[in-house]
């Protein structure tokens, strides 16, 4: 496997800058998150690496080499795209084969069975092997798309919101499947999603895009309790994070415009009267809506709480986020 390097790589497109001096280092091995909403520079970031599209400025460097001038055969990454990329005329076990088969790796016969076989079993689609791409649902679909990448050990994987189209417990079961074999085989493996739950279950690191720019580089932990930014604060965690006015509970620091709340910020029972306008009942938890000076917040609280609509819960602030008036991390 091979660590990836972005230095300076800007790309506009019809004047429109889809990454502005993007300068970050993929480890080794690592399970690398790009995360943000549409429009962030996830996908560009994805086909900078994979040679699709060329940077009008900066490199990319792949296992120390610099990659200008190389082709996506050459650069020994493969691809999962957003919407998978099958041959129609093929069966799932010749579209699973397939990049085995290239003159480049002349795979032999016995190692492609096996190497389908494993794929297929972890992919649950060992029933499917027989029938034709166009025989399948979406999911499926989506499925071998993965798999062909799967098979293969190049330098890197890249993905593109791979899971998307899934159901929500063949998301979960591939959540895991994914991270454990990125961790058996050591891949470095980048990977662009919007979903918070895949950055914060299978990243080592997480990239934070915000309009072509890299606003924080690091692991999930480190992104979640110590956000540079409002931006940053509000890519991970749920509910999401309550921005209001700092002055709202007093004691604000110098410069401050708002302070953010995540559900582990608000104690309950002390402090001062709050109204409970929802609860909503997810099983393993329970988020209220509560109303605090004409603000709504949103925290969690016992799955089993009692508290209805209407019901007053006294709420104070403890340890929060302060971020200025350009949404940067105030100390």
């Amino acid at each position: 496997m091979a660590e990836v390097s972005l230095q300076g790589v800007t790309k506009t497109f019809g004047g429109e800058t889809a990454l502005d001096n993007v300068t970050m280092t993929v480890p080794d091995g690592s399970f690398v998150v790009l995360l943000g909403p549409t429009g962030a520079g996830k996908t560009t970031t994805l086909r900078m690496v994979s040679g699709l599209d060329k940077p009008d400025a900066g490199k990319v460097m792949i296992g120390g080499i610099d990659m200008a001038g190389l082709t996506p055969a050459q650069r020994d990454v493969t691809m999962v795209f957003q919407q998978y990329s099958l041959y129609p005329h093929l069966t799932v076990r010749q579209n699973l084969e397939f990049p085995l088969k290239s003159p480049i790796l002349r795979t032999p016969q016995n190692v492609i069975n096996q190497k389908v076989g494993e794929v297929a079993e972890i992919l649950q689609i060992s029933h499917k092997l027989d029938n034709k791409a166009t025989a399948l649902s979406g999911g499926e679909m989506q499925r071998v798309s993965i798999g062909r990448a799967l098979v293969r050990q190049p330098s890197v994987y890249l993905m593109d919101e791979p899971l998307s189209s899934l159901d929500a417990k063949l998301r979960s079961d591939l959540r895991v499947e994914l991270k454990n074999i990125q961790a058996n085989s050591g891949a470095t493996l980048l990977y662009v999603t919007h979903d918070q739950i895949e950055a914060m279950t299978m990243a080592t690191h997480v990239g934070v895009l915000d309009h072509g720019q890299l606003t924080q580089f690091g692991t999930p932990r480190e992104i979640y309790e110590n956000p540079v930014s409002v931006y940053a604060a509000s890519r991970l965690g749920q509910p999401r994070m309550n921005i209001l006015p700092a002055h709202l509970f007093g004691d604000a620091p110098a410069g401050a415009r708002d302070v953010g709340l995540r559900p582990e910020h608000i104690v309950q029972g002390e402090g001062e009267d709050s109204l409970v306008t929802r609860v909503e009942r997810l099983g393993d938890q329970t988020r209220l809506h509560l109303v605090y000076k004409d603000h709504v917040i949103i925290t969690v609280t016992d799955a089993h709480t009692e508290l209805s609509g209407g019901d007053i819960v006294k709420i104070r602030p403890n340890n929060p986020y302060y971020f200025d008036a350009d949404g940067a991390r105030v100390a």
